[in-house]
């Protein structure tokens, strides 16, 4: 066996095995979402994929606010974006 094989070994022992196709990082329970229907929903919508890079504490502040919102993300960024451009 090779160093770089026990080593490959040696990490999925400690990331808990191999993961399914269907498992998401984390564990989460959630039913994954078939991604082509996602994008037809989101095209239905007018939703188009914009990415940016932001500070890290800028984020944490947009994920407290979302939380306690109770919001999505992308929504919150949505409102946040259109009230300062109006």
């Amino acid at each position: 066996m090779k160093k770089t094989d026990m080593a490959k070994g040696a990490a999925k022992k400690l990331l808990g095995g191999e993961r399914g196709a269907g498992a998401t990082f984390g564990g989460s329970a959630a039913a994954p979402v078939d991604r082509k229907e996602q994008r037809k929903r989101d095209q239905a919508l007018g939703l188009v994929p914009f990415a940016v890079k932001l500070n890290g504490d800028l984020v944490a502040q947009l994920h407290a606010q979302a939380k306690e919102r109770d919001i999505e993300m992308n929504e919150l960024v949505g409102e946040l974006l259109a009230k300062a451009l109006a």
